[in-house]
């Protein structure tokens, strides 16, 4: 999505909500992403209802209200509030929040398949598929041919990746062929190559202090962090008293322990050595 302005500042605070919604183990991300795209399918038949949901005339908390009782228990609670925050935000064009929706479907697949363990394969995957679909003229013609069914595309998709792909790269390449939103085919699996690279960048840190960090301190450990690992950090922020005057930090498997000062300094004399 290639949002400007507004939209732009509504999908990026969208973005954020997600990705502390999925850093919970409890969260299931492959089913928020099924629900995000049902989400994203209504708002794109009901035109009239997206230009509601989007008017900048009417008050935030009236559309969020409207969204919840329209998607009442449809849907999980955590699909709800992130659908009810996306439009209490300001978007320059109704059709926005739709391709909002969209991408963060597809970002909650991806990282179903991060917690599972296979964004890497389905990084790959995306891709070949990509050089597969460049290389057979017919199998694109057939992909995109708006006189078939989506029956028969999803059919057709399954005797090419059923069983030899990882479900994560059905689901993302079954929703492009069958709903494409007036996308290409290829930009929408370069579209979704790049999510997936972008995630993969991403690490998440647990940051449990004694006592709340400053902005300051969050954005030291922020950028120490992701100096020693070599990849954006997204720090998962909590407070813990029995933390005596220090910090737990927690990447993966691997937990540090120490003050904010001491690690910050370990950091540097690991960088310097």
């Amino acid at each position: 999505m290639t949002a400007h302005g507004a939209s732009r500042e509504a999908l990026g605070a969208a973005r954020e909500r997600l990705d502390a919604l999925t850093d919970n183990t409890a969260v299931d991300a492959a089913r928020l992403a099924d629900e995000l795209a049902a989400v994203t399918a209504l708002l794109d038949r009901e035109v009239s209802l997206r230009r509601v949901l989007t008017d900048p005339a009417q008050a935030g908390e009236a559309k969020a209200e409207l969204a919840g009782r329209l998607l009442g228990d449809k849907v999980s609670g955590e699909t709800a509030d992130l659908v009810a925050g996306m439009v209490r935000s300001r978007w320059s064009a109704s059709r926005d929040l739709v391709d909002a929706l969209e991408e963060l479907a597809d970002v909650a697949d991806l990282t179903a398949a991060q917690k599972s363990g296979a964004l890497d394969t389905v990084e790959d995957e995306l891709f070949r598929f990509g050089r597969i679909v460049a290389s057979s003229t017919e199998l694109r013609a057939a992909l995109t041919d708006r006189a078939a069914t989506a029956t028969a595309k999803s059919e057709l998709l399954r005797s090419l990746l059923g069983g030899k792909a990882a479900a994560t790269t059905e689901r993302l390449v079954e929703r492009l062929v069958t709903v494409p939103r007036g996308r290409s085919l290829e930009s929408g699996l370069e579209s979704l190559s790049k999510l997936a690279a972008d995630r993969r960048e991403r690490m998440v840190a647990v940051v449990t202090s004694a006592v709340p960090l400053s902005d300051q301190q969050k954005q030291r450990l922020g950028a120490a962090l992701a100096k020693i690992y070599g990849r954006q950090m997204h720090l998962n922020l909590d407070v813990g008293p029995e933390v005596l005057g220090g910090i737990r930090v927690q990447v993966g498997d691997e937990v540090i322990n120490g003050s904010i000062a001491d690690r910050i300094e370990d950091a540097h004399r690991r960088m310097a050595g």
